[in-house]
């Protein structure tokens, strides 16, 4: 069926480039690398970290599994996962659900206790939001986290995302339904 509008992001526009390394202050996102595996097995052992995420990982094997779906995100236009470092793994920061035609995708982050209260999440989403908005051409990016996850409210605050509402019982987590707050940045927010 013909489009009325023209697709805010040309189609294909991840895949046909190799994923860039990008700045952010004193860290850089990069790439997930199959070596990264131990890092990724650590890291959802944590029980934070398994608090707010609906999956684990729980081998060697399942984290190589998942590193091979955040770089087949890429290539699909799909998705795009970064390695937060600094020079060591932090975190995960990434754009899920990428729509191109629509211009939008939404941004999540997990870091690791090492991590925890340093700004490595902030300085994260914002590097790659800026790079999201103004580089690869997204109109729109949402965040949503729990509204029981008050360290991630900040980290979006403080990133640019401007609280839009409340989404009542949107997430299954462990534990059961979460209300999930949405925060949105758009190209052009101050």
């Amino acid at each position: 069926m013909p489009r009325l509008t023209a697709a805010v992001v040309p189609a294909g526009s991840l895949g046909r480039a190799e994923q860039p390394v990008l700045p952010a202050c004193d860290l850089l996102l990069r790439p997930w690398a199959e070596a990264d595996a131990g890092v990724l097995l650590t890291a959802f052992a944590d029980p934070a970290i398994q608090h707010w995420h609906a999956r684990t990982v729980e081998s060697r094997q399942e984290a190589v599994e998942l590193i091979t779906r955040y770089n087949q995100g890429w290539r699909t236009n799909t998705a795009a996962h970064w390695a937060i470092t600094g020079p060591e793994v932090l975190g995960r920061i990434a754009l899920r659900v990428i729509d191109l035609d629509e211009g939008c995708a939404e941004i999540a982050y997990w870091v690791t206790p090492a991590a925890r209260g340093r700004g490595a999440a902030v300085r994260a989403t914002v590097a790659l939001s800026e790079w999201a908005l103004e580089d690869l051409g997204l109109h729109r990016l949402d965040l949503h986290h729990s509204v029981a996850n008050p360290a991630s409210c900040r980290v979006a605050e403080k990133a640019g995302y401007a609280y839009e509402g409340t989404r009542r019982s949107a997430y299954l987590h462990s534990d059961g339904w979460h209300d999930m707050h949405l925060h949105a940045r758009i190209r052009g927010d101050a």
